[in-house]
């Protein structure tokens, strides 16, 4: 099987040609019309950006189009034939590839293996040549700028940036001619994003077609070359990136202006939290104090160990020596109940596998924390749990039919709102949040933001995990930052900037030793 051609040039002549045309697509679910009569169209040689509030219908829409569903009205053509694209692999016939927000990959199998999954080279004797195999992986990911990758090693002991970008790696071993990308860049790093770029102008360079799917607005300004809008299910309008500017979009997403944060300092001296030297697989000497009302961020770069500290923190996973205490008790090691007893409360990464019960309902999984403490919410009076429920519902603007509804059915966002709702009605005194906003929309960023602020204002104490130094300079007291499992910078308010924080992150800079 021959690798995907990264050399040869657009031909002038191609260039706008309409390569793709959506033509009034609906799609339907029990109790909600995701797709309304949307239009849609991709040129030769373009990047075309989708944005949309989460549950507007993006993802149904890609679904369709990558053949895992399929419309209930409406009309698909690709160079003026109209196609019915049945399954995922009709897709692929028809050169289309798809990187989901959600990974796909095979943890205990290795990168090569997850790249070519079901296009294995194989011998006359029509066994996988595995010599083959990795060599042409190791071909695709240098072509690809993937340096750092090993064809032979494990998905699994991969990070989820080095994952995601075997995803991509993964969708272009089979060549496609539109590629659609969806939040790519929510779990990679800088770098990685860096590259992504990289890889997606030289795709367009060479006549093929990019979708790109992101709530980032600075990502889709820079990459895309025009973006169309949705909102509850229906086409809003199609603009030329460069006629258009971030805050016409956010109005054509959500039909009202953004609230803007605004800062307020709650922290007081009081001592929540006090962790010291606290050691792990992935860190050490780990020392800090955590203020009542205090939001206090994780900064670094991905793989920095920050993730694994607050499981360490809040008992999923073992430490290796140091202490936890919690109002002076000490939280007992690798015991999450223990962690919940103390007022802890934990919102991970990863929502699918770690936060929520995907094949049961909204008002299970709102309620799961709840049922097993006798703790009450600040937001709302301990009641039943479907008038718990509708309330976060009503409070939190989660979009579900009802709360019957299973989670898995949801958009990514909703699903995150769902995620931050349970420990909201524990009113826990502190709560780890781990990328709360990862694959969220402008409008429900700004609701989460609120949210968090609200909480503070009650006397909880944040600590709030972030790839997204914006978001960390806008809403948070103070900012640790890490490099390989060590604390680098304790940086308060006024020595805020990114540039700051990537020194740190990088190592040209280091608090606790002589200068690099």
């Amino acid at each position: 099987m021959p690798l995907p051609s990264l050399s040869y040039l657009i031909d002038p002549d191609e260039k706008d040609r309409i390569r793709l045309r959506l033509k009034n697509i609906s799609k339907r679910f029990p109790g909600v019309l995701a797709l309304d009569q949307v239009n849609f169209d991709l040129k030769v040689g373009e990047v075309h950006a989708i944005c949309g509030e989460n549950g507007a219908g993006k993802t149904t829409l890609m679904n369709i189009l990558s053949g895992n569903l399929q419309p209930d009205e409406g009309s698909i053509f690709l160079h003026g034939d109209e196609v019915k694209i049945t399954d995922p692999q009709e897709a692929q016939r028809q050169g289309i590839g798809i990187v989901y927000q959600e990974k796909s990959l095979v943890g205990n199998l290795s990168v090569a293996d997850n790249i070519f999954a079901g296009n294995q080279p194989v011998s006359k004797w029509h066994l996988i040549d595995r010599r083959k195999l990795i060599n042409q992986t190791q071909q695709l990911l240098r072509k690809l700028g993937m340096h750092d990758i090993d064809a032979h090693g494990r998905v699994d002991k991969l990070s989820p940036g080095k994952q995601q970008m075997v995803e991509i790696a993964k969708a272009l071993s089979r060549d496609p001619q539109i590629l659609i990308l969806d939040e790519p860049t929510a779990a990679i790093s800088e770098q990685d994003t860096k590259v992504l770029f990289k890889i997606v102008r030289l795709m367009v360079s060479q006549g093929k077609s990019v979708i790109y799917i992101s709530h980032r607005m600075s990502e889709i300004f820079e990459v895309s070359d025009r973006v169309t809008v949705l909102k509850d299910g229906k086409y809003q309008n199609t603009l030329g990136t460069k006629d258009t500017n971030v805050n016409e979009i956010i109005r054509l997403m959500v039909g009202r202006d953004i609230k803007e944060f605004d800062y307020q300092n709650l922290s007081t001296s009081e001592v929540v939290l006090s962790v010291s030297e606290l050691e792990g697989d992935r860190f050490k000497n780990i020392s800090f104090q955590l203020h009542r009302s205090e939001i206090l961020g994780f900064a670094g770069l991905v793989g920095a160990g920050r993730s694994e500290i607050a499981q360490s923190i809040f008992g999923v996973t073992p430490d290796t020596g140091g202490q936890v205490l919690i109002r002076g008790k000490k939280v007992k090691s690798n015991e999450v109940a223990n962690a919940i007893e103390n007022g802890l409360g934990y919102l991970p990464e990863n929502r699918k596998e770690q936060g929520l019960f995907l094949e049961m309902s909204v008002e299970d999984n709102i309620s799961s924390v709840k049922s097993n403490t006798q703790t009450r919410g600040i937001f709302i009076e301990r009641k039943g749990n479907a008038a718990l429920t509708e309330e976060f519902v009503r409070q939190l603007n989660i979009k579900t039919p009802s709360g019957k509804t299973k989670v898995v059915s949801l958009s990514g966002g909703n699903q995150q709102k769902i995620v931050l709702a349970k420990w909201l009605a524990v009113n826990p005194d502190i709560l780890i949040v781990d990328e709360p906003t990862a694959g969220i929309d402008v409008g429900a960023k700004s609701e989460i933001y609120q949210l968090l602020n609200q909480l503070t204002m009650a006397g909880t104490s944040i600590i709030m995990i972030s790839s997204d130094l914006p978001e960390l300079l806008g809403i948070c007291d103070r900012i640790l930052v890490f490099r390989h499992g060590r604390i680098t910078a304790d940086l308060s308010r006024e020595k805020f900037s990114e540039e700051e924080i990537m020194h740190y992150s990088s190592g040209t800079k280091d608090m606790y030793r002589e200068k690099i």
